[in-house]
């Protein structure tokens, strides 16, 4: 299970329980990191800023807006979702080179370029089936959040 701090962001009251939105900084390392300032991926941290995520979940808690809270989601499901976001372009790609190198450059006689945008094209193709794919994982880990501690209001 990981864990992660969100700021409640809106509830409201469903029979007994409570309706809890809310909303979390996504966090990177390259805050506390010696060599952000020289390093490539910390520059681009710095450029992009923090995303923001939001969640909805049901809980017996009394929460009120404002109020920090640790929540709680399932690593498998975080785990399938990167693996498909950062491998399948990857290896849409390769497949992408291979074919442009075997098939289409043997077979046209076209060289170097056509190779390269093969390979783009399949890359492309990996990307978005990669967004097709990891929509529903993304859902079933937004339903699966639960409500571990509530930690009170942000210190100001």
């Amino acid at each position: 299970m990981m864990k992660a701090l969100a700021t409640v962001a809106s509830v409201y009251r469903e029979g007994q329980s409570y309706c809890v939105e809310l909303s979390c900084e996504q966090q990177t390392s390259c805050n506390s990191c010696q060599s952000k300032s020289s390093c490539g991926t910390g520059i681009v941290s710095k450029a992009l800023g923090n995303k923001q995520l939001s969640w909805q979940l049901k809980t017996e808690k009394a929460v009120q807006p404002g109020d920090v809270v640790e929540i709680g989601f399932p690593e498998k499901r975080l785990l399938q979702s990167a693996a498909l976001v950062y491998l399948l372009p990857i290896l849409f790609l390769f497949i992408g080179a291979l074919f442009g190198q075997f098939v289409l450059n043997a077979s046209l006689a076209t060289g170097e370029p056509v190779t390269i945008l093969s390979a783009l094209l399949f890359a492309f193709c990996g990307v978005m089936l990669a967004r097709y794919l990891v929509r529903p994982l993304e859902r079933k880990t937004s339903q699966k959040v639960i409500l571990l501690r509530v930690l009170g209001q942000a210190i100001a």
